[in-house]
């Protein structure tokens, strides 16, 4: 007689599975355990769409307030975390978009996202001055678009596309984005 393998990635599938059943039905301690298991990732995607910390957690927060809200709409398509993550992506994105027509609004400049807020920017690190700059911080002061862009296509696996329609613009201004972010980012790193 042989002995089923229980998978430790299938049992936490499991358990996810029925914390969004329940949590779908109001349960608030499920809903509380999804947001612990998921939590740390959708922090540092938020961080590395935004460059801003402070501003992150901020999001973070907005995406789970969001995710309670939106729950009886998961259908269980994909993964809970990529549910998750996709509307983490929507968020910011959705902040991003309305601080946009904001600083239109109310005499801002807003040249495809390059002028954006200071409170969003990343300050160089200098806990270790002399050493090679970090990847991180490299992408932390990308000007927004090519930030928004590099993150989305390259760290988190979008198409131009998908990309393109996400942020408003043409497949080719992604794709320009793309280019001028790897750039940036090459030169930086070569100091």
């Amino acid at each position: 007689m042989t002995v089923p393998i229980i998978d430790d990635d299938s049992l936490r599938d499991e358990r996810i599975a029925q914390d969004v059943a329940r949590a779908a039905a109001g349960d608030r301690p499920a809903f509380e355990r999804l947001y612990r298991a998921h939590v740390n990732r959708i922090f540092a995607l938020c961080v590395r769409m935004t460059g801003d910390r402070a501003a992150a957690e901020e999001l973070t927060q907005d995406v789970f307030v969001r995710a309670w809200q939106k729950l009886s709409l998961f259908r269980g398509d994909s993964s809970f975390g990529t549910w998750l993550h996709r509307l983490a992506v929507n968020v910011v994105l959705n902040v991003r978009k309305t601080e946009g027509r904001d600083r239109k609004r109310f005499g801002g400049q807003d040249s495809e996202g390059d002028d954006e807020p200071v409170e969003w920017r990343v300050p160089a690190r200098t806990e270790s001055p002399g050493l090679a700059m970090d990847l991180e911080a490299a992408i932390g002061r990308l000007p927004p678009g090519a930030r928004r862009v590099f993150v989305l296509h390259d760290v988190e696996g979008f198409k131009h596309e998908e990309i393109a329609e996400q942020l408003a613009i043409t497949t080719g201004g992604s794709k320009a984005q793309l280019h001028r972010a790897r750039m940036l980012l090459r030169q930086a790193l070569e100091r």
